[in-house]
């Protein structure tokens, strides 16, 4: 077995929610505030113009790019957003995003060399960097400092072998947005960026930025899941130099040749129609928000950062245990809630706990129920 394996840890969250479905199966009534996925489902237009692409026959492979529609709807939506020029040739369509991830670490990467992201941080990073024989290198975030990167903290990490800096914004645990100034510290390291920007659409009272209002030289990851409510219909993209274009394209064709064909028209219809269906989703992720806060806090969690975006909370639970991982699996078997470990996301998310408000706010409000009483009993 290849030994890169060994190495290479399970998604907690996914141990989590396979354990709630085994105990749905008994019968049990689980609330699942664990999972990243948004709980609409996909908005009728998008859905309609998926149909109408398979009904009239567009089910064959596309360009290995992408169709280039969609590609030219990109870049008229980067124009639109963030005011930035994306040249369409510059974009290469991919299934989810995780796709796109894999490849620009296979591109960058040699075996042995160097890839930092943060800890706390999305889990997958690392093992995507694993799998292509890299070395993840992880940089401290401070709850206290609002889970930004130090950007001196970064620099004592680079060396010859560094390839690629992984930055996310929102950030997966914590919700928050990078600051402008780490951007552009960031920018000013001269180390490729690796920019997840897959939560844009869902922010609250802020604006997202792009990596590429402060650099070219990045590569950003997007896609459709979170903002258009699409998971299912595996749709992601990169927006790259120029000058990698071609490689990128030929990992496409060996290894994945293109995305789905329908969810590629689906696409269109999303960036060029959607947008009131955004907000109404979002209005009601922020309703959530704003109220998981207030029973989170009222119960003794501690929320360093309020989350600007995304649809989770990252709660210090420290008054309350140390083995996060313990805590959320006795959660869900004593009173039937689903929550994700902190320790999922590094040793720096030890202590804490992240909870999802894609879910009805019924929902919601029985879960915090649940754990108020969970934790009278304790």
């Amino acid at each position: 077995m290849n030994r890169t394996l060994e190495r290479m840890t399970p998604f907690i969250v996914m141990d989590v929610l396979e354990r709630a479905h085994e105990l749905e199966r008994e019968g049990a009534d689980v609330i699942h505030l664990e999972v990243g996925e948004p709980d609409f489902d996909v908005p009728e237009l998008i859905a309609r113009a998926a149909v109408d692409a398979q009904m009239a026959g567009k089910t064959h492979y596309t360009h290995s790019l992408g169709d280039l529609a969609l590609r030219q709807s990109i870049s008229a939506f980067y124009k639109k957003e963030y005011k930035v020029d994306v040249d369409p040739g510059c974009v290469l369509v991919t299934s989810g995003s995780s796709p796109a991830i894999l490849m620009v670490l296979m591109l960058l990467c040699n075996a042995g060399d160097e890839i930092i992201m943060s800890n706390p941080g999305y889990p997958c990073y690392k093992n995507f960097a694993l799998s292509c024989h890299a070395e993840p290198v992880f940089v401290d975030l401070s709850a206290e400092e609002g889970f930004q990167y130090n950007i001196n903290d970064i620099k004592k990490k680079i060396t010859d072998r560094t390839k690629a800096i992984f930055v996310n914004s929102p950030m997966n645990p914590t919700g928050t947005l990078v600051a402008d100034e780490v951007y552009e510290g960031l920018a000013s390291l001269g180390v490729p960026l690796i920019s997840d920007e897959i939560y844009h659409g869902l922010i609250y009272g802020a604006k997202a930025r792009t990596v590429l209002e402060f650099t070219r030289e990045a590569f950003v990851i997007s896609g459709f899941s979170k903002r258009f409510a699409m998971t299912g219909l595996r749709l992601g993209y990169v927006i790259a130099p120029q000058k990698y274009i071609r490689s990128l394209q030929i990992l496409q064709q060996n290894l994945f040749i293109c995305a789905p064909s329908t969810a590629q028209s689906a696409g269109i219809a999303a960036l060029e129609q959607a947008a009131d269906d955004v907000e109404r989703m979002k209005e009601v992720y922020n309703e959530r928000r704003l109220y998981m806060i207030q029973r989170l806090k009222a119960m003794g969690f501690v929320i360093h950062t309020e989350p600007q975006g995304a649809f989770y909370i990252f709660c210090d639970a420290r008054k309350f245990t140390v083995d996060s991982y313990g805590f959320a699996f006795d959660l869900l078997e004593k009173a039937h809630v689903g929550i994700t470990p902190g320790i999922d996301f590094g040793t720096g998310g030890e202590g804490f706990l992240r909870f999802s408000y894609a879910n009805s706010i019924e929902k919601i409000a029985e879960a915090m129920d649940r754990i108020e009483l969970y934790l009278a009993r304790k």
